[in-house]
This record gives C-alpha cells, structure tokens and sequence, in this order.
C-alpha cells in the first residue's frame, strides 16, 4: 500500500530539524509561506530577511528541499526563495520622472501592442481587489494568455509584494520604462519606482502623470490583456482611466458584507456613467472552511454578491473563499493561482470564464 500524503504538521516537523547558521529554524522564525500539499506534492516558501540574506541561503533551500522529499508519500518537491522588503536597485536615467503632470491627449488612447484591458475594481478598501488581479493575471498566464499587470493603486501599491519582485525597473533611454516579470506576469507598479517607506502625498495632477506615464511610457511589448489594479473608491485615478483610455470592461470586487456591498453599488454605478462595460461581479472571502473540522462559515454574510449582481442584471463571475494560504501566498510573494488547490481552481475557472467571453 502506497504510503499516506503527508501533512503539514509532518513538514513542519522535518523542517524544524534544520538548524540554521544564525540560530533558530525556519519555523521558529516563521520563514515558512504559501505551503501547499496537493497529493505527493509539496510546494513551499522559505522568506528571507532581506534580499542580502537570500543571496546566501540557496544552500539551506537545497537542504529543505532534500529533507521534505525524503518524508514518506512525497514524491515531488518544489521550494521557492524569496526575501522580505525591496532589494537596492540602481535609479533609472536621471532624466526619467514619475508623478508630473499629464501631457494632453487627443483622444481614448490604448498602448501599442496590448489587445485588451481590464480593471478591478472596488468600492471599498479591504475587500481583496489587489489579491483577486494578482491572481486573476496568474491564472490567465498560466492558461497560456499574455498577460500585464498595472498596479494602479498609486496611494497603496502592493502588487510588488504579491508578486514577488521588488526590483527597480530599468529605463534606457530615460524615456522608456522596462517592467519586471514575475509568474509569467508582466508588471508594472508606482511601488517598484518609489521608495517604499515614503507615503505618497501627491495632488490629482500629479496622480494622472504617472498613471499616464505607466501606461504610455512602459514598454509592454505584446499582452493579449492588461489588468489595471484600481485603488478603491471613485476618484481621480478610475475617472481619468475611464475617460483616456481604451477599456474593454470592469470587474467589481465585494465581499458579501452590506456595508461592502453599499460602496460596491457606487463603483458599478460609476463604470456606467463613464460608459465602460461591467463584465460581472467577484464575491471575495465568501466562505471559510475551517481546516480542522471542515465547518462552512459565511463569516461577512451569505450571498449578499450574487443578490446583487441579479438585481443589476451582470454576471457572477466568482465566488472565492477567504482563506489562510491565499493570505500567505500574497504575503510571500507567490499567488495562490500558482498552485493547484481548490482557490488555485476557482482562479482557473475565473480566467477560464473571461478567455470563452473573450475577455469582452
């Protein structure tokens, strides 16, 4: 009889054998992310605490890996490295500014090369919009689609964390922006030009030049879509989208709570009146499973999303639970759309529904 899949308390336990060179494990100092056991297979993080530290820790991953795959029931081991906080990077050309004023536009305009773009959006803060486009833009890239990622949340950018990556983009010609990849996303955020300690305190005009300049300045090459991460609300930001640039369609993010939902109704409302196409609603941390006795838990309220999108007449795109390893992967920089649990799923799903609509 084969042997039983192990669990996570059995890695945790091999792992915490490991000893590391300045004390301590890598569990005792909570260095484990985004573990995920489907089967035989056992995906993982190891979090360093700083890029420095990571330079020198592939040794330690090598060994982690060996010790996991020598647990009875596994047969295949993937261990990824990744280090806590940005790493230094060298500034671009000294001639290239982010966050000036816009330079005027004749009209609707959409970058060279990109087929589609999509926004998320949301009327509140704190509903998951950011986790929803990193993974959506995983899960599409890993359906063999060409995807960008635009991290448009210029007051609060995280997609730098989410993603994994935390490099200076490079400008050549101090025109010309460079983006990053990451999961086989093409990335661009205000996060990765910026120092990441220091708030933001710009004025619209300001807000618009960058947004401006991360769109027509950043070389995107070939993207079959482009998903925009929207700060919350219904400012600046989504207006001058809107009205500049070319959209194929919205997607609202909510989570199944009244107080979400009131907030939620202003942002559709808002998609509307700027003319751009609601492609359907996503209700975010709709259930909890709890992993010890598999009780459901509607902990925001139950159906509230799917209630809504009826009376508006617009899809239900998706229903995804909240849950642990999704708040870990975001945290560790490794999406949980990269796996292939049941969150991975349902992302699959998502990306799968938006790919046969044809991504409007």
């Amino acid at each position: 009889m084969a042997p039983m899949a192990p669990t996570k308390t059995d890695i945790e336990n091999a792992l915490a054998q490991i000893e590391l060179p300045d004390g301590g494990t890598l569990v005792s100092r909570d260095m484990l992310r985004a573990m995920q056991i489907t089967g035989s297979e056992v995906r993982f993080v190891i979090e360093a605490p700083s890029p420095e530290a990571a330079k020198m820790m592939e040794p330690l991953r090598a060994v982690a890996e060996r010790c996991v795959a020598a647990l009875p029931g596994v047969t295949k081991v993937s261990v990824a490295l990744t280090a806590h906080g940005p790493a230094p990077a060298a500034k671009p050309a000294p001639s290239l500014k982010i966050g000036g004023h816009p330079t005027p536009q004749a009209g609707p305009m959409r970058p060279a090369g990109v087929d589609r773009i999509l926004v998320v959006g949301s009327g509140k803060g704190g509903v998951g919009k950011s986790t929803v486009s990193s993974n959506l833009a995983v899960a599409l890239a890993k359906q063999g689609r060409k995807v960008g990622l635009l991290d448009a949340d210029i007051y609060g950018p995280s997609q730098p964390r989410m993603m994994g990556t935390s490099k200076r983009p490079a400008s050549p010609d101090g025109k010309t922006i460079e983006p990053l990849q990451a999961h086989g996303v093409t990335l661009m955020s205000i996060g990765l030009m910026l120092d990441p300690d220091k708030a933001v305190v710009w004025r619209g005009p300001m807000l618009m030049g960058a947004l401006q300049q991360m769109l027509g300045q950043v070389n995107w090459g070939e993207l079959d879509v482009l998903i925009v991460d929207l700060p919350p609300g219904t400012g600046d930001v989504q207006l001058t989208l809107c009205q500049k640039t070319v959209l194929n369609g919205a997607i609202i993010v909510s989570t199944p709570q009244d107080v979400a939902l009131l907030d939620a109704r202003k942002a559709i409302d808002m998609f509307k009146t700027l003319k751009t196409p609601i492609l359907g609603l996503v209700e975010n941390m709709s259930t909890f499973h709890c992993p010890e006795c598999g009780h459901e838990a509607h902990i925001f309220g139950h159906g509230g999303v799917a209630k809504e999108a009826k009376e508006m007449g617009v899809p239900l795109l998706a229903q995804l639970p909240i849950d642990l390893d999704t708040r870990l992967g975001g945290d560790g920089g490794a999406p949980v759309a990269l796996g292939d649990g049941p969150v991975a799923e349902a992302y699959a799903r998502l990306a799968k529904g938006l790919v046969q609509g044809d991504m409007a």
